[in-house]
């Protein structure tokens, strides 16, 4: 039996002292305490690579699933903010996604909230059940708060903060009236104003109940939020953490950044059919393969264009006519192009778009305009 007890305990040390990659934020702080001395700030990067969780996968939640992060180290300017902000809103139009939302908030606003209800001491708990309330409501988070030792009082200064509603314009308002009397919450809202006010960005909405469970942020908090016609968690969010690199004995570098989640933006643009037909096109014309001397001469002008950026691939061998319409269809290839010897003589040939069965003639000078411009 003691046997046992020991194996077990050295295979829970094996599990627990190694683990696969949470974020990409953590060890790009790293990064800048290591290197901070070569860095020209403030320093810009954005990276793609996949993460790890120990979650129970279902629709939207994955062990493994890749994030792009984009950050801005060095600088407490808001206007990085403010571009982060422009940078989700150009991202999810272009894919389509026109009724997203972003979210933003101030952790600031948060801390004053805890001083108003006993002490900054009492973010952490406030925070944690704040961030639970989309998933229990308010009821069981009134509860968790209680469990967490705050008295009825303090519950119903939180729970006023909560019911803040209406208009980005009176959300300001009434949290003015709440917490703008603390120097943190003066802070905080000034933060929120100036973003409001910046971005020309329609779907960016002031939410007090963002609080984002991760304890390293220190001012404005994004969350993006994919369309509501899709049951989905947030598609992206980050924030401000000003002290992150502080961790690895370097600090008082700030920094803010932001993070999309890959897989889940993947299945939103999935379910709302937003992929566009030709996502799939590499290739965008194929010469048939009419003989050595034909496909020699076609080679060449494969080449022209491939020097004009027009993707273009000559078939491997020849055969029928039929078995290369039939290649180009399965590689979902838009053009063809067929130059056999009498085409060679007259300069032209003739290039057929499989999708509407239009064939053209077209002289081999002006093959690649031709196509540049379908």
């Amino acid at each position: 039996m003691k046997a046992l007890v020991k194996r077990q305990s050295r295979l829970k040390t094996e599990v627990t002292g190694k683990a696969l990659k949470y974020d990409l934020t953590i060890p790009f702080a790293r990064y800048v305490a290591m290197n901070h001395t070569k860095l020209t700030f403030p320093f810009r990067r954005y990276q793609i690579q996949p993460v790890w969780r120990a979650d129970r996968p279902q629709k939207g939640r994955y062990r493994e699933f890749t994030q792009c992060d984009a950050d801005v180290v060095g600088s407490l300017s808001l206007v990085n903010e403010v571009e982060l902000a422009n940078i989700y809103h150009e991202v999810f139009i272009q894919l389509g996604m026109k009724n997203y939302e972003l979210r933003i908030n101030s952790r600031k606003i948060l801390t004053a909230l805890a001083e108003l209800c006993g002490g900054a001491d009492k973010m952490i708990d406030i925070t944690i059940a704040i961030d639970k309330l989309d998933k229990i409501g308010l009821e069981k988070v009134k509860e968790e708060l209680q469990q967490r030792g705050l008295n009825d009082e303090q519950i119903k200064t939180i729970e006023r903060y909560l019911n803040i509603a209406g208009t980005n314009e009176e959300k300001l308002l009434a949290i003015k009236s709440l917490i703008g009397s603390i120097e943190s919450g003066k802070q905080g809202i000034k933060e929120v104003e100036f973003i409001f006010s910046q971005t020309k960005n329609t779907n960016l909405i002031i939410d007090f109940t963002l609080a984002r469970g991760l304890n390293y942020y220190t001012g404005i908090i994004f969350e993006a939020k994919a369309p509501s016609a899709v049951k989905m968690g947030s598609i992206g969010g980050g924030g401000r953490y000003d002290d992150l690199t502080g961790l690895f004995g370097v600090p008082g570098i700030p920094g803010v950044g932001i993070s999309f989640g890959v897989d889940r933006i993947y299945d939103v643009i999935e379910e709302l059919n937003l992929f566009p037909e030709n996502l799939q096109v590499s290739t965008k014309a194929l010469f048939f393969n009419m003989g050595e001397t034909e496909s020699r001469f076609a080679f060449g002008i494969m080449q022209q264009l491939r020097s004009s950026g027009i993707a273009c691939e000559l078939y491997h061998e020849q055969t029928k006519i039929n078995k290369q319409f039939i290649y180009a269809e399965k590689k979902n290839i838009p053009f063809v192009i067929i130059i056999g010897s009498k085409e060679m003589e007259e300069k032209s040939c003739p290039v057929k778009n499989l999708s509407t069965g239009i064939q053209e003639i077209v002289a081999f000078e002006k093959l690649a305009d031709y196509l540049k411009n379908l």
